[in-house]
Formats: C-alpha cells, sequence, structure tokens
C-alpha cells in the first residue's frame, strides 16, 4: 500500500511532534481533537495537524493511523477505532504504538482485524523529535514492511519481523531500564531526606558514582510531570514479566512510586508548566514532604 495521509491518536508531547516531523517532509497528518484537553487541541494546532470532526471521518481519510496515547487508554482506544473501520469499510492500517505488553498487543491485534483493520505492533523509543530529529519507531508483525514507507517522512523506522510482539517487547524491556531505575532513584534520595542524609549521600555518591548523580539531576526534576502518565505503563511492564514467569513485585513497587508522585502537587505539572529551574533536591525536599503526610 501508499501512504499518503497518517492520523495521529492523540497529538500530545509525543503525538504532536510526530506529527511536526511528518509534515515538514510533506506528509498530510490528521486527527480528530474530539473530547481531547485544550493542551492537547493547542499542541496539535500547533504543529499544524488537520483535525476532522469524528473517527468515522478520520479512518475514512487515513491511510496509517498511530496510536500515540497513554498505556491505559489503549483498550478503548483500539476499540473505538475497530467500530469505526466497521462502519466505514476502510481498509485502515493500525499502528498500536504505545508501552503495552506483547499479549495486550496480540489481544488488540484481534480487536483491530476484526473491525476490519490491520495491525502493526510498534513501540516508540526516544524523546520527541527536535530540530528534524526522530524517535527510533519498532514496528513489527505481519504488516511492520508497510510501516518503512514513513521513513521517507522523517521517521527512523525499525523493522524486527515479522513475529508480533517484538516491538511492544522491547519497549517493556528499554522502558523498565530507563523509568524502573528513575524510580528507584527517586525512592532513595525521598528515604535519605526524610533521615536527612541527603548531602552525605550525595558527596559519596558522587566521589565514586558521578553518571548515577548526572542521570538523576537530568531526569527526577522532569519527571513529576509525567508520573501519571507512566503509572499504567509501569502495570504493563509488570504483565510482561509476570507472563515471562519473572517477578512481577518490582514494577509493582515502580507503578506504586509513579502513583505516589503523580499524587502531590509536581503531579500537575506538565512539560509545558513545570518549574525548569527547580533542581534535584528541591524536587525530592517536595516530594517527600508530600510523602508524610
Amino acid at each position: 500500500m501508499s501512504i499518503e495521509s497518517v492520523a495521529i491518536l492523540s497529538p500530545g508531547d509525543m503525538g504532536h511532534a510526530i506529527g511536526q516531523l511528518l509534515k515538514e517532509h510533506e506528509m498530510r497528518v490528521l486527527t480528530c481533537l474530539s473530547g481531547r484537553s485544550t493542551r492537547t487541541k493547542e499542541l496539535s494546532e500547533k504543529a499544524g495537524i488537520e483535525n476532522l470532526p469524528n473517527l468515522n471521518a478520520l479512518v475514512e481519510e487515513s491511510d496509517v493511523l498511530m496510536s500515540v496515547t497513554v498505556s491505559g487508554a489503549v483498550p478503548g482506544l483500539c476499540h473505538e477505532i475497530a467500530d469505526s473501520v466497521k462502519a466505514t469499510g476502510t481498509n485502515l492500517l493500525f499502528a498500536e504504538c504505545n508501552a503495552i505488553a506483547p499479549s495486550l498487543s496480540a489481544e488488540m491485534k484481534n480487536v483491530l482485524n476484526e473491525g476490519g483493520a490491520r495491525y502493526v505492533d510498534a513501540s516508540i523509543i526516544g524523546g520527541p523529535p527536535r530540530n528534524g530529529s526522530s524517535p527510533r519507531l519498532y514496528v513489527s508483525g505481519d504488516n511492520s514492511g508497510d510501516m518503512e514507507q514513513l521513513r521517507e517522512y522523517g521517521l527512523d523506522v525499525r523493522n524486527l519481523g515479522g513475529q508480533l510482539g517484538r516491538a511492544s517487547g522491547i519497549k517493556m524491556c528499554y522502558a523498565a531500564m530507563t523509568k524502573g531505575t528513575a524510580a528507584l532513584h527517586t525512592e532513595l534520595m525521598i528515604a535519605a531526606e526524610k533521615m536527612g542524609l541527603s548531602e552525605e549521600l550525595m558527596v559519596e555518591f558522587s566521589s565514586g558514582h558521578k553518571p548515577v548523580v548526572d542521570r538523576m539531576e537530568s531526569w527526577i526534576p522532569s519527571m513529576p510531570a509525567k508520573s501519571r502518565r507512566w503509572v499504567s505503563e509501569m502495570e504493563e511492564i509488570e504483565a510482561t514479566f509476570r507472563e515471562l514467569g519473572l517477578t512481577p513485585n518490582i514494577f509493582k513497587g515502580v507503578a506504586d512510586m509513579y502513583r505516589m508522585i503523580g499524587a502531590t502537587s509536581l503531579g500537575d505539572e506538565n512539560p509545558e508548566t513545570r518549574d525548569r529551574n527547580r533542581d534535584l533536591a528541591e524536587t525530592i525536599r517536595i516530594i517527600a514532604e508530600a510523602a508524610g503526610n
């Protein structure tokens, strides 16, 4: 199939940036903003993404739909799109790009196939596109080859072959490392703060683990703005590890950490509104105070 139009649901942090990158390379990019937040609408408009009135119109006008949303919203969105594809009789290629367990991806493939859509298991690793850069878009499954066309439009598409679940699986392992260690670092720093040992611990870390300190200073101050969205992602990792016969308890704890952080005042931030002058120490102090209430 020839890809001439791409729909993105939803054009939030990652979605609007991918849409903007595709538009910069002359791809027609669409969305449906019905029911979306004011912030998402503003991001979409900033990227110049074309807004259609409803999902039926969106699937009729699109060759590919990229699902880029919160992990917990995946089943609902997949069922909605399957219903629209069935109602319109379109030949949509649906790329499930979220952080979900391979087992859930297989389940969603059945949902989309029953509606008449073709399915791609996909995942995004890396930050939103900036200044022409692209995150890695991993794809797998029977229809993954079609997504390679998007390389011509600026996306770094990496095809992992015909086995469904490989793209979602690599995301589970990668996010387990990045977001898992961020939660661990945050928890131990909160513990040190509560014991009055923050300065002493940072001196000790700096003497032998400077790269760890650098990572904490880079990641943790901006993390609360994303913490609520990461809860369901950690639950997907928990499910993945359980299904592999590994302990799910590590990421049950990580999900609990992000749930706790998201319940603080810092959880109300978003990437545009967060305090960029707040450093690691202040971030930990605020979370530690809230955790004691």
